[in-house]
């Protein structure tokens, strides 16, 4: 079958606005993987992968204004954002330098034989080595920061492992403007170019995957498509590891103290939070558990003027606009839930924000609710007004895996009076970040950041920001009884590269 042309989109019209490529085939998917496989060799040396890394993030500086001018033209998501997201992408490739030359990651562990110790002890020396070729599948969302540049790509090269990028179809141009610019990064430092190779097209996708060449994967996006993704991936004769991060609900409790307390307050957040970027953000709050009564009735006041003075928005492309719209109206037919601000269509090409209100004794019990349960995508949340902390916890426990949850508490349940401890850990098994008084968008890149969660928040317990994401394209390997001249020069006693390590147990920096 022909390969289909690949199109650039103006989300604002949803009219094509040029040919980019055309969609691989599985040929193409072929030569691209064996391409990154024959560049293994040139991430051997931590010092050039640093380097490699740095420089990409100096020459994506460098392009900035057609960077965003791309992304803003495919995305919609404006100047302002993008310029920050960019900037973000940048920070992250060079937090992943200042890594590998640290190389602690590299988990050196050396032991000498020690005929005391029962069983006795030979000579063990561990360490971590690259996986291989990495499959790294764009998302829509971010289309610099989990895309093409993104944390999957700076992390896998990080750990020494070639890409192949599936573009994702909202942004195919930029994905090839940025692909070209770390492809010029690399030969910087000679550096074949298909270190980092890109393929466009949903087949070209599955065959990915299925490539025997590649070692794992990295995903961000549906539950519908990780999911087919990932038993795809189980299903090779070789399984792989495959990292993704599929969807959550977020949830958020908020106190009836809490909300006595700074109803506005909270409620003006909330609509923030719910709405940021036309609410496109993976950690948006989707359920809020509140509080009936007065204090209740304040916050959702405030969350109403808050949401209803909020302008419609461009979702990233026509297909998201009809799922949200189709979502939104499915939901408010059901029993006893209200739209307190009614969100929907916008103009032809816009959607407006709101919100939906429910019992929470709907949600307690399995039934026709669970749609409530389901993450949608855009700008709406649902309150679930509860009677009782037995009700919220109800509700909880039905919840599946989430990236955050979020708790609200009052000062005097911050300082350790009342629920505050048990409703934390009420939350921590639902989320791979708990919150506490704050809101879950944004999400930022440090060390001790943790993004993922159970499933199907995502489908392993790693991380896909921060600096341990690195850990997911690396795989131990220990050495026994093997002589020094032969080792390689992370694990030699000498420690010739001035790794941070554990040697006969004593921690080593």
């Amino acid at each position: 079958m022909a390969a289909a042309p690949v199109w650039s989109v103006d989300p604002r019209t949803g009219k094509q606005r040029e040919q980019v490529a055309v969609e691989a085939t599985a040929q193409e998917v072929d030569t691209a993987v064996r391409a990154a496989h024959a560049a293994r060799g040139a991430l051997a040396d931590r010092t050039v992968r640093s380097a490699f890394l740095r420089t990409a993030a100096e020459l994506l500086e460098g392009a900035k204004e057609h960077l965003v001018e791309a992304a803003d033209a495919e995305t919609a998501l404006g100047p302002v954002r993008l310029t920050g997201e960019l900037a973000r992408t940048c920070y992250q490739l060079r937090a992943f330098a200042d890594i590998v030359d640290e190389g602690a990651f590299l988990d050196v562990v050396i032991n000498h034989p020690d005929a005391t110790a029962t069983p006795p002890i030979p000579d063990l020396r561990r360490y971590k080595v690259p996986l291989g070729v990495v499959a790294v599948y764009s998302a829509s969302n971010f289309p610099f920061a989990f895309s093409v540049a993104g944390g999957d790509t700076a992390s896998a090269l990080a750990a020494g492992c070639p890409v192949v990028v599936k573009a994702h179809p909202d942004h195919p141009a930029l994905s090839e403007f940025v692909a070209a610019t770390l492809r010029r990064a690399a030969e910087q430092h000679d550096i074949p170019k298909g270190v980092v190779g890109l393929v466009h097209g949903f087949e070209a996708g599955v065959e990915l995957v299925k490539h025997p060449l590649v070692s794992a994967a990295g995903f961000t996006g549906s539950v519908r498509g990780g999911r087919a993704l990932f038993d795809a991936a189980a299903a090779r004769p070789v399984p792989i590891p495959f990292h993704g991060e599929l969807g959550s609900l977020n949830p958020v409790v908020i106190t009836e103290a809490a909300a006595a307390e700074r109803a506005e307050t909270i409620g003006t957040g909330l609509a923030g939070s719910m709405t940021m970027g036309v609410g496109q953000f993976c950690v948006k709050p989707g359920l809020v558990l509140a509080p009936t009564g007065a204090a209740g009735d304040r916050l959702v006041k405030s969350l109403t003027d808050a949401v209803s003075n909020t302008d419609a928005g461009v979702l990233l492309d026509h297909r998201m606009r009809d799922n949200f719209v189709a979502g939104v109206a499915e939901r408010a037919e059901l029993p006893d839930v209200d739209a307190p601000v009614t969100p929907g269509a916008g103009s032809e090409h816009t959607v407006s924000p709101g919100f939906l209100t429910v019992p929470a004794r709907r949600l307690a019990a399995e039934g026709e609710h669970d749609l409530l349960l389901e993450e949608c995508f855009g700008p709406i949340t649902v309150v679930a007004r509860y009677e009782d902390d037995s009700e919220a916890g109800a509700v909880l426990s039905r919840l599946p895996g989430n990236l955050t949850a979020t708790v609200h508490l009052s000062s005097e349940e911050a300082e350790g009076q009342g629920r505050g401890a048990e409703i934390l850990a009420e939350l921590t098994p639902l989320a791979g970040r708990v919150l506490v008084n704050g809101w879950p968008t944004g999400v930022a890149v440090a060390p001790a950041q943790h993004h993922g969660g159970p499933y199907p928040a995502t489908t392993s317990t790693s991380t896909s920001v921060g600096g341990t994401a690195i850990e997911r394209w690396l795989r131990p390997v220990a050495y026994q009884n093997a002589p020094e001249a032969l080792l390689p020069a992370e694990l030699r006693d000498d420690n010739p590269l001035g790794l941070p390590r554990r040697f006969n147990g004593q921690l080593e920096r």
